[in-house]
């Protein structure tokens, strides 16, 4: 385990080779602290969403309306998880162009911690989107329950071809007739 400041932190499990604002398809599974059933319960292989899951259900259909280069795939939130495929279509080459053409190129800040700069989410890339969606859904469900926390990490799969893609997209429509109560 690497040490940060003298602590321990654990390594990033994202691909050291790819970067998370290339166009692609992630299949991404984000699930609750301690697997809490939050969102609502299943019952005879349909998933029945409770106030907190249909929040959870709302934020994510409205991510494209945040961030208009993404595209949704399958999406289904189940009692203490969510499954769900975020496509980055960015117009064509325009990852080469990081930063935005748009956005002011800056000298870097020497008094900026250079590290916590490299390990930091880049603006656009999956995880800017699912910390974003994380944090709205917290703020809006602890209005109602408190106690909700979300597992500090997430789960992603870049999807790499048409097969896996069909494949991960039905995965996601039949995890309620697949579920098995824990």
């Amino acid at each position: 385990m690497a040490k940060f400041k003298n602590k321990y932190r654990i390594e990033s499990i994202r691909r050291k080779d790819w970067d998370y604002r290339w166009n692609s398809a992630y299949f991404i599974t984000i699930c609750t602290a301690n697997r809490e059933n939050f969102f609502g319960v299943v019952v005879d292989g349909e998933m029945v969403l409770n106030e907190l899951g249909k929040l959870a259900e709302k934020y994510w259909l409205e991510i494209p309306d945040h961030f208009p280069y993404v595209q949704l795939g399958n999406f289904v939130v189940m009692p203490n998880h969510t499954h769900g495929i975020l496509i980055i279509a960015q117009p064509i080459n325009s990852w080469e162009v990081w930063p935005y053409p748009d956005d002011p190129i800056l000298p870097p800040d020497p008094t900026k911690n250079q590290q916590m700069s490299k390990i930091s989410p880049k603006s656009g890339s999956i995880s800017t989107i699912i910390r974003s969606y994380k944090s709205v859904v917290s703020k809006n469900i602890r209005l109602i329950e408190p106690n909700f926390k979300w597992l500090s990490r997430y789960h992603d799969i870049i999807i790499r071809d048409a097969i896996s893609f069909d494949n991960i997209q039905k995965y996601i429509l039949n995890n309620p007739k697949n579920y098995k109560k824990e």
